[in-house]
């Protein structure tokens, strides 16, 4: 299987001279190009972010209701991140063909296409065909948000080749802010307008973004390489990143099916207000990317220990969020 390289420069510029120009001279501000492609990510990442977490609050009560167990909910929320990991593949494989921009551009219109019928699923017949239609949506969100993911991969790698980390985390801020804002705005016009209105309004904030970023995203070329892909994937180093990222993405995605549930028959809220529950792991997260992206890029040898600690974090965290039954008192 071949593998893709990050995307080339703008048509009618050389690459070599792009790339050895950016390599002896870190420029000190911002290109128009490179802030357009900015502009781009950063519409993705709130955008899909948004449409993505708008569940949360609401979706396990609204599946209960038409008969689905709390198992069945989790697999629906969890075929999102199947689906994603798959289609990455293969869209990493035949993004030359394709194009950056194209796949880019593609993606957030599907992704913003299923957010909306999403919120038609609720009319479905109870029982297998909801239950169907609600993995179908769900995989197709996955595809397209997998399309724009690793179009915009490509594009930040090659615009930015000498500081990655910090672009990156940069980027997720705008990740976390739709963390942040997905659940209580969903939330609240839950509450407010029924099941539908959330995923129209913020399905459509997603088709908006798509004109824009057809006007202000360049034109990229692909370059082919010929390195093997499960050679990349087999390497230790390689192997550690990708469970590291399995297991914290595990985490973040297991709050999503059993939070609101919690909080709701533990708490007594509204829907509405369950949505900021979710502001504790999303705001934290928003603000503290680009400090460590910064940080990556800066000291490269601390990025060991970043995963170290955080992993770490994130085990003791949920040790005490159950809590473990060791730590249950009885009273």
């Amino acid at each position: 299987m071949e593998s893709y390289q990050a995307v080339g420069p703008p048509e009618g510029e050389s690459p070599d001279n792009d790339r050895s120009q950016i390599a002896n001279e870190e420029p000190k501000r911002l290109s128009r190009e490179q802030m357009f492609i900015m502009i781009s990510a950063a519409s993705l990442n709130f955008g899909s972010m948004v449409c993505y977490s708008i569940l949360g609050p609401f979706f396990p009560k609204e599946a209960e209701k038409k008969g689905v167990s709390s198992t069945i909910v989790g697999f629906i929320f969890g075929c999102f991140a199947l689906f994603n990991f798959l289609t990455s593949l293969i869209m990493g494989k035949y993004l030359v063909q394709i194009g950056a921009k194209f796949m880019f551009i593609a993606g957030m219109f599907v992704s913003g296409c299923v957010t909306i019928l999403f919120g038609f699923l609720h009319r479905a017949p109870d029982g297998p065909i909801f239950i169907g239609l609600c993995f179908l949506v769900r995989a197709m969100d996955a595809i397209g948000f997998a399309a724009a993911a690793t179009a915009s991969f490509s594009i930040l790698i090659n615009a930015f080749p000498q500081n990655v980390a910090t672009v990156v985390g940069t980027l997720e801020v705008f990740t976390g802010l739709g963390l942040v804002l997905g659940p209580p705005i969903g939330g609240f016009l839950y509450q407010s307008f029924g099941y539908e209105v959330p995923f129209i309004a913020l399905g459509s904030v997603m088709l908006c973004m798509v004109p824009l970023n057809m006007i202000i995203l360049p034109n990229y070329n692909s370059v082919p390489k010929k390195d093997s892909f499960l050679k990349l994937i087999v390497l230790p180093k390689v192997a550690i990143l990708c469970l590291n990222i399995f297991g914290l993405s595990s985490c973040i995605a297991f709050l999503d099916p059993t939070m609101s549930l919690f909080v709701l028959e533990k708490f007594k809220l509204p829907v509405g207000y369950v949505g900021l529950v979710f502001l504790a792991l999303a705001l934290p997260y928003a603000l503290s990317s680009p400090l460590l992206g910064f940080l990556s890029d800066k000291k490269p040898s601390l990025r060991k220990w970043l995963l170290i600690v955080g992993a770490f974090l994130t085990t003791l965290c949920y040790f005490f969020l159950g809590p473990a039954p060791i730590l249950h008192i009885e009273r």
